[in-house]
């Protein structure tokens, strides 16, 4: 069985492919071609965000890539300046419409704070009413399901003060070189699925050599060992290209890590430089 055929279940029931494509840092104009690419390998799971800028060409991907609507698993997410009702409502019919997409199957508060104060100040009351915003889209039939992104263990408590529904999925910074593994056990308690982006680390990890040699011992590249590092850890893996090649290889990965080497890549040296990128929230360290 492929990857690209495998699902999880999250928390109401609905299955979420294990692997899907991230499209962050793909252009409007070249994100519809890179959805249509990525269905014809076999990918059904695409993943965007308000941020992206990107969302207008994922939805004509999605719509004109030849694979039924109920075939395909669509995510993006609530700007991470959104902080109050009125706004999370109007974003959610916002990307719906940029999208040209009667429901989306999965949408998340980007951050828990807004980019320009990263891991800042108390935005509580405002995590919570969009989060309110998001609940009733997911009763209206607009949302499938709804989860959040980059939210550590107390943002998540915090949430769940007022929440009516707990977050389906967590979309965290998951890598080789960074795995939060008590973060990972918290939400596996609250029955929250873990979704890892940049699971290659942004590219930094291509430059580690003892996770080339481990690669070479499975005859897999970088990115696959990678890839399958984050999928055994039981996470959605989010791999980001526009490049069909890399979408095939990364989904070439159906080999198994032995318990060893698991151990030896979740006790890699944690990466505390992203090099060029290090200026984006995310990488920062924070």
């Amino acid at each position: 069985m492929s990857i690209l055929t495998e699902t999880y279940p999250l928390s109401n029931g609905v299955e979420i492919p294990r692997l899907g494509l991230g499209t962050w840092f793909i252009d409007d104009d070249d994100a519809a071609e890179a959805v249509r690419e990525a269905a014809r390998i076999g990918y059904r799971h695409v993943d965007t965000a308000q941020a992206y800028g990107n969302e207008r060409g994922v939805g004509e991907g999605v719509r004109t890539c030849g694979v039924a609507r109920e075939d395909l698993f669509v995510s993006t997410k609530l700007a991470a300046e959104i902080k109050d009702y009125d706004d999370a409502v109007a974003a959610i019919d916002g990307s719906l419409t940029t999208m040209g997409l009667d429901y989306i199957d999965l949408m998340l508060i980007h951050s828990p704070q807004p980019w320009n104060d990263w891991r800042g100040g108390d935005y509580a009351e405002g995590n919570r009413a969009a989060w309110r915003g998001l609940e009733e889209a997911l009763q209206a039939g607009k949302l499938r399901s709804i989860g959040v992104s980059n939210f550590l263990e107390n943002d998540v408590e915090n949430l769940l003060a007022t929440a009516e529904v707990v977050p389906h999925v967590n979309q965290l910074l998951v890598h080789v070189g960074n795995t939060p593994a008590d973060l990972l056990a918290f939400c596996a308690t609250k029955d929250i699925r873990v979704q890892a982006y940049s699971p290659i680390a942004h590219g930094e990890m291509l430059k580690n050599a003892a996770v080339a040699t481990m690669a070479d011992r499975y005859g897999v590249t970088v990115p696959q060992l990678c890839i399958r590092y984050t999928l055994q850890l039981g996470t959605v893996s989010l791999p980001k290209t526009a490049n069909p090649e890399h979408m095939q290889a990364n989904a070439e990965v159906d080999f198994v890590i032995s318990d060893e080497d698991m151990a030896a890549l979740l006790s890699t040296e944690k990466i505390r430089d992203y090099g060029e990128h290090t200026f984006f929230p995310v990488y920062s360290g924070k």
